[in-house]
């Protein structure tokens, strides 16, 4: 890109944009090479069992989208830059609490970290639960996130730059992210399962630094006139609740969100265990975010005739073929030769199944945004970008508690078995988990063709009517 277009494009967006997608960044390393390993922190580090880690992730992750419905409201009154301090101080204790916990445990000879863990009882010690208040902690935090840097986009674009400017956006999210799983794998190999609780010293740094630019560089540009009362917030909420078209979309969304919420529920613990420790992980989850970034740009400017339910529709129906992708690794014989070196099969279809989950995603979720941006009132686009969320709220829950369930009943923990036999037997049909995920993005990609030619009939009706009042008139 050269001087002109970068100038002209620096003048298209003000300061805050700019900081808040710097911040954004930052954030999201943070939360990304956390939570890629979530479920395995809570198994391998505190012991929990597949059911309990994937209801504890799942619920950390429901309210880490639900909570921005409130928080996103409350930063319109108190304001931007208010808000993203208080945010980024709360996620700064908690990922930092994320390493202390298992410092403390270990001090009460409950544990021993290492390599592999040793347990002295932690299992059934009821002091792991402490780790519930760290995540409230970081949920609280993170949902400011959600709600205040979508609400600075759309504040900070006009009609004519808000799909660039959330295309932006979604970039820097998925370069966040690409950077944070990154570190994973390092650790891991040269720390083993100590790694799983150094990471979050990397994760605490981030948010720290995020909340020095913050404090030096983001100006709060709300007027008096932004700053609602209580009754105004909860009017405004309601509005939002009682919006029949935004909560059908939501509900339809969520099929795709829980198929790509098993990129952290259960994609971590399926490839270490078909494909062995040897596995990446956090590498392969690299390949959603590498995609999008790759796509989003492309995708957006090929789209832009279309409109967002159309664009949302074509990413809904690659879906359930990403799904079936990474179900196929089971039916393969010997490692995959890619020339330049062998990678096992269940790996390489998971990789395959990612590329197509993050080109869906660039199909999908900028416009998804764009779509809820466009139906908020001026002055509410927290609270409206904030319940936007709602779809993950609902997803996280359904799709992480099913992955504990599933993987609990066709791909157990290993080291929970005598032998090696008793596992393989109990990890037959370990493929099947896929086909789950597959038909609800199906079922979902179905329902938004209906709901498109719905909306499409509502809204033709409607102008008729209005042309028909004016013709009156």
């Amino acid at each position: 890109m050269n001087s002109t277009k970068t100038e002209t494009l620096y003048r298209g967006y003000p300061k805050n944009f700019w900081v808040a997608n710097g911040v954004e960044l930052l954030e999201r390393a943070a939360y990304y090479g956390v939570f890629i390993v979530i479920t395995l922190y809570l198994s391998r580090i505190l012991g929990f069992s597949d059911v309990e880690a994937a209801w504890i992730s799942g619920s950390f992750s429901a309210g880490l989208y639900f909570l921005p419905t409130f928080s996103g409201a409350i930063a319109d009154r108190i304001g931007f830059r208010n808000s993203l301090m208080l945010a980024f101080g709360l996620l700064t204790i908690g990922y930092a609490s994320l390493a202390f916990l298992p410092v403390a445990l270990e001090a009460q000879g409950l544990v021993e970290y290492g390599r592999q863990v040793v347990y002295h009882g932690l299992r059934e010690a009821d002091v792991r639960w402490a780790i519930v208040p760290v995540m409230i902690v970081i949920m609280i935090g993170g949902s400011f996130i959600k709600a205040v840097i979508t609400a600075t986009v759309a504040k900070s674009t006009t009609a004519e730059t808000r799909a660039k400017g959330f295309s932006i956006f979604y970039m820097m999210v998925n370069i966040g992210a690409f950077s944070g799983k990154t570190v994973v794998k390092p650790l891991r190999e040269s720390m083993g399962d100590l790694g799983l609780v150094n990471l979050n010293y990397f994760a605490a740094a981030m948010t720290a630094i995020a909340f020095v630019s913050i404090f030096l560089f983001f100006k709060t540009t709300e007027t008096a006139d932004e700053k609602r009362s209580m009754a105004d917030t909860w009017a405004a909420l309601i509005k939002v609740l009682t919006n029949g078209r935004l909560i059908t979309l939501t509900l339809i969304i969520t099929g795709f969100w829980m198929v790509q919420h098993q990129l952290y529920a259960t994609m971590p613990k399926y490839v270490l265990r078909m494909a062995g420790e040897g596995a990446s992980p956090s590498w392969y989850a690299n390949v959603n975010p590498f995609v999008v970034v790759m796509t989003v740009g492309v995708v957006t400017s090929m789209m832009r005739g279309r409109t967002a339910l159309q664009s949302m529709t074509v990413g809904m129906f690659i879906m359930p073929l990403s799904a079936l992708a990474m179900a196929s690794g089971n039916m393969l014989d010997g490692n995959v030769d890619l020339g330049f070196m062998e990678m096992h099969p269940v790996a390489f279809m998971m990789i395959m199944g990612i590329v197509l989950q993050g080109l869906a995603e660039s199909f999908i979720s900028p416009r998804f945004l764009e779509y809820f941006s466009l139906q908020a009132p001026k002055g509410e686009e927290g609270l409206y970008l904030g319940f936007s969320h709602l779809h993950s709220f609902i997803s996280s829950l359904l799709g992480f508690g099913l992955s504990g369930y599933l993987l609990e009943a066709y791909c157990p923990d290993p080291r929970l078995f005598a032998s090696q036999a008793e596992w393989a037997a109990a990890a037959a049909n370990a493929h099947y988990i896929w086909y789950f995920f597959a038909g609800i993005a199906a079922v979902s990609a179905v329902s938004l063709i209906i709901y498109g030619k719905v909306i499409g009939r509502m809204d033709r009706k409607l102008e008729a009517q209005s042309e028909s009042a004016v013709a009156e008139a």
